[in-house]
């Protein structure tokens, strides 16, 4: 499905409030839906076996996840930023180079994740101090994930692809029919045939094999401006030269990020059962929040990307506006639907009073946080549409992810607790949303400077 219609690219002409939202709908569904893979299996395991399962679904192996699929994520974004600036220049010959590269991307590094991820599981498990009573099934789970990782990164880069044409609702449908299939062999494996975290992780690596496949036939079909072709799928040295320096910056970032975060949850784990399962569970309603803030980051570097390669540069910079507001908004309604209703959603998970005691803990530090992170979320994303990515990894990795390492190497071990521990979240968040608001001001007025006048 192409962003033309009556022979325009909606993106580059149509209403830019209206595009954005057009946009963002189906790519925050779809993320909704990709996220109720790991959800599904937290809710089936966590009711159906226990508080230690919960902690096996999530937990650590969460985190470990979460560093490898977001550095490769990360790193395929170059991809997506190059397909949208040839797209919107109307570039076909170099867009359908970029498609196959990234192609090639996918395939070899899911082969070198899944053989270091097989090998290493242990020694990542026992490097976070995962305790004994759930080593045996994280290991399991990641195990199995990690054989089927090939298939997250299919998806992943394929759905972005098509995402940086405007295509955001074809993704969506696939990971509706995929959520379902997951939904049904979670109740198969894990409640009917008693196969525990490993038939939540089966469960997950099937789903994601048929949202794979979905995604590859979408991009095999021929397109307005792109076809895959598996005899094509090859390095271009140059193109992947630009993925790498435009996606690595981004790819280092998340790793940054998790790697604080895996700091943070090796503290947690410290706390004991009750605390690693109640974080587990709010990561999967942080989750929420996320999708919401990754969706209109995708959309906002989509936006940027298009309109910078075809030349609309005033356009860029009202979307990046329209865009800031849209997710002050829902970061907002977001907090207050936790403070409100967060012990009612905590009984999804588990009946647990003392799991639910420390959620709400959890929530009520976090929760009221988010507004600060959309500066970061956004202006980042706009840099990254027109190509500049160092110095925002730079403050990210410092602002965000060293400080943060810092406060729970210096201060937590004075101040012990929970609290103390997440406090570094809206610490790092407030100092590195200063340093992107002032950044992107000084930057914003270098490029536009330095551009030809419009041509409307």
């Amino acid at each position: 499905m192409s962003t033309k219609q009556s022979g325009q690219n909606q993106i580059t002409e149509g209403v830019i409030w209206k595009q954005i939202l057009l946009f963002f709908f189906p790519i925050m569904l779809g993320t909704l839906f990709q996220q109720l893979y790991n959800t599904a299996d937290a809710i089936v395991v966590g009711r159906f076996v226990g508080k230690e399962a919960l902690a096996c679904v999530g937990g650590s192996s969460g985190q470990i996840i979460n560093l490898v699929v977001g550095f490769f994520v990360g790193l395929s974004s170059g991809a997506t930023v190059i397909i949208a600036r040839y797209f919107g220049a109307r570039n076909k010959k170099d867009l359908n180079a970029t498609l196959h590269t990234a192609a090639a991307l996918s395939i070899v590094g899911s082969v070198i994740i899944t053989v270091l991820g097989l090998i290493l599981t242990p020694f990542m498990l026992r490097l976070m101090h995962t305790p004994e009573n759930v080593m045996a099934g994280s290991a399991s789970y990641l195990r199995i994930y990690f054989g089927g990782i090939v298939f997250v990164f299919i998806y992943n880069v394929g759905s972005a692809i098509l995402r940086a044409v405007g295509d955001s609702k074809r993704p969506l449908y696939y990971l509706i029919v995929c959520c379902f299939i997951n939904i049904f062999l979670d109740v198969l494996l894990v409640v009917g045939l008693d196969l525990g975290v490993e038939g939540a992780a089966i469960a997950t690596l099937i789903a994601q094999a048929v949202s794979a496949i979905l995604v590859v036939r979408a991009l095999m079909q021929p397109g307005d401006m792109y076809l895959l072709e598996a005899k094509s799928i090859r390095f271009h040295k140059f193109l992947l030269k630009s993925i790498i320096t435009i996606g690595l910056p981004a790819g280092i970032q998340s790793v940054m990020y998790n790697i604080s975060n895996i700091i943070i949850q090796t503290s947690l784990n410290n706390l004991g059962t009750d605390t690693m399962a109640a974080y587990t569970a709010f990561g999967k309603m942080d989750a929420i929040y996320w999708m919401i803030s990754g969706a209109f980051s995708i959309a906002i570097t989509t936006f940027v990307g298009q309109n910078y390669g075809a030349g609309k540069y005033s356009r860029m910079k009202r979307s990046v506006f329209v865009c800031l507001f849209m997710d002050f908004i829902a970061s907002i309604l977001v907090s207050a639907l936790f403070l409100l209703f967060g012990s009612y959603i905590f009984r999804m998970f588990t009946q647990d009073p003392e799991v639910i005691k420390v959620g709400m803990k959890i929530i009520q530090v976090i929760a009221p946080s988010y507004v600060l992170f959309i500066f970061i979320e956004i202006l980042s994303s706009a840099l990254r549409g027109i190509g500049d990515v160092l110095i925002p990894m730079i403050m990210t990795c410092g602002g965000v992810c060293l400080l943060r390492i810092f406060w729970i190497f210096a201060v937590v071990p004075h101040i012990p607790g929970i609290q103390s521990i997440l406090m570094s979240y809206p610490i790092s968040w407030a100092l590195t949303a200063v340093l992107f608001i002032i950044y992107y001001f000084i930057r914003q007025k270098k490029f536009y400077r330095s551009l030809p006048s419009e041509e409307n």
